[in-house]
């Protein structure tokens, strides 16, 4: 049987990193995915291709973010139930997650094949690109099931405390998307449609190891089929931490679409451009992301452990250690954004340069956001979901959108000024984040004070006595 690890004990910055990086390398293959479509497609096909795959892969990035957004509530409910030795009730946890993801991927199937086209024409797609636009969505839409089940298989394996077998699955299903695109793509000259489906198959391949992996390991607490139902209890508290991150995903990406629709409107060039940076932006957020992912079950656990001065000194050390590769990567990317950019579009020298024009902002966004999603991670792993929800709406409907539409509206405007965007809905999110974290460590403190004056004013109630102790330890961490 699999042992869940026990972040609640031993040296944080070793756990933390030694549970990150296999997060990160699973984050980066899968980031490959899109990657590796838009360097084949850029390659072996035309401008329009390019733009077809960065609008589609953008609509699918956004489905996507609100289930893994939604999973992150199985990841930090089981991480809780484990931190508290309740893993009699996690096998209830992972069987109502079976039902609801299971529900969720079909309804995701039917709407999107339904909608894929008036949601490419709403994205303002170029004409050239409309069709080959439609086909992506579609093809990829039709594999949404193994989307949504590799997502639920992930937020389990990160609620165990286990990131290394999310990235053997992955890692093996990356290299069969690459072999599948140049099947469909350089071979059979399938372009955008190709790409899609050597990426729905891949995923369907991580799907299948994953299962057979828990299959011959088992699980660290008791699981059989009558865990599997809809236990509308766990439903409900699965729903209450996952969803606030799901809507606040799915807004945030809903708003980098708004960006994109604009962007759309400067021309052919200027989409392609911005679809190739979004690709290597996937890649640049990957240390802040992988972050955001691992802190989130490693305070989960110790949330549910009631360390929470414990769960405080991980973030400090995220923080420190997402910077540091932060300023690496905003380098690479500023100051050599052309040679990234080249990877994907080669082939044609302005759509380099207009890619290279928006990386220059995403550099600086990538400083900031090493202090923003270590913050995220930690309210995640909390379970203070809603506060995540809002500051990502204020960021990306108050800040970022606004700023990037009036900036659309100047003169000689270039990817770089409508970039900026970004970066400034950023300062304000942490701005909100740091107010909100110390009102939290303020609410703690004073509960603190009136659970010791309680102590002391109850020295000969014994059950007082034990349960003020016990409740003291948890606030203080």
């Amino acid at each position: 049987m699999q042992k869940a690890h026990d972040f609640t004990k031993g040296p944080i910055f070793r756990q933390l990193i030694g549970f990150t990086m296999p997060v990160l390398a699973a984050l980066c293959l899968q980031a490959m995915y899109g990657a590796v479509d838009l360097a084949v497609v850029g390659w072996f096909g035309s401008s329009a291709d390019v733009s077809a795959v960065s609008t589609g892969s953008q609509i699918m990035q956004t489905v996507t973010m609100i289930v893994t957004g939604l999973s992150m509530g199985t990841t930090v409910l089981l991480g809780q139930k484990l931190g508290q030795k309740r893993e009699n009730e996690a096998g209830k946890v992972v069987g109502a997650a079976v039902c609801l993801f299971g529900a969720l991927a079909l309804i995701l199937t039917v709407v999107m094949l339904l909608v894929a086209a008036p949601f490419v024409r709403l994205m303002h797609a170029p004409e050239e690109a409309f069709t080959n636009t439609v086909a992506y969505v579609s093809v990829c839409s039709g594999g949404l099931v193994f989307i949504v089940a590799y997502n639920l298989l992930g937020s389990v394996f990160r609620g165990l405390g286990d990131s290394k077998t999310p990235l053997l699955a992955v890692g093996i299903a990356c290299v069969g998307n690459v072999i599948g695109d140049l099947l469909f793509v350089a071979v059979l000259g399938m372009a955008s449609a190709g790409a899609a489906l050597a990426t729905a198959l891949s995923q369907m391949v991580s799907v299948v190891l994953c299962l057979r992996i828990i299959k011959r390991r088992g699980l660290p607490f008791p699981f059989s089929k009558k865990d599997i139902g809809f236990h509308w209890p766990v439903i409900g508290q699965t729903v209450n931490i996952g969803f606030p991150i799901a809507l606040q995903d799915g807004l945030v990406s809903v708003s980098f679409l708004v960006l994109l629709a604009i962007v759309n409107g400067l021309g052919l060039i200027a989409s392609a451009g911005m679809g190739v940076a979004e690709k290597l932006c996937a890649f640049i957020m990957l240390v802040p992301s992988a972050f955001m992912q691992a802190l989130s079950a490693f305070v989960a656990q110790n949330i549910g452990a009631g360390e929470n001065a414990r769960a405080n000194r991980a973030v400090g050390c995220g923080m420190a250690f997402s910077f540091g590769l932060g300023v690496v990567i905003a380098w690479l990317a500023f100051f050599h954004g052309d040679l990234l950019a080249s990877i994907f579009g080669s082939g044609n020298r302005e759509v380099v340069l207009a890619a290279a024009d928006y990386l220059k902002a995403y550099a600086i966004d990538t400083l900031l956001v090493s202090f923003l999603f270590c913050f995220l991670g930690y309210f995640n792993g909390c379970g203070r979901t809603k506060f995540v929800l809002i500051q990502g709406v204020v960021g990306a409907f108050l800040v970022r959108i606004p700023v990037a539409y009036l900036v659309s509206k100047q003169a000689d405007v270039t990817l770089f000024h409508i970039g900026l965007a970004t970066p400034c809905s950023t300062v304000v999110q942490i701005a909100l984040c740091f107010g909100y974290f110390f009102w939290i460590k303020k609410s703690e403190a004073a509960k603190t004070a009136s659970l010791q004056t309680a102590l002391k004013t109850n020295p000969k109630d014994k059950y007082s006595k034990h349960t003020t102790k016990y409740m003291l330890k948890r606030s203080k961490g």
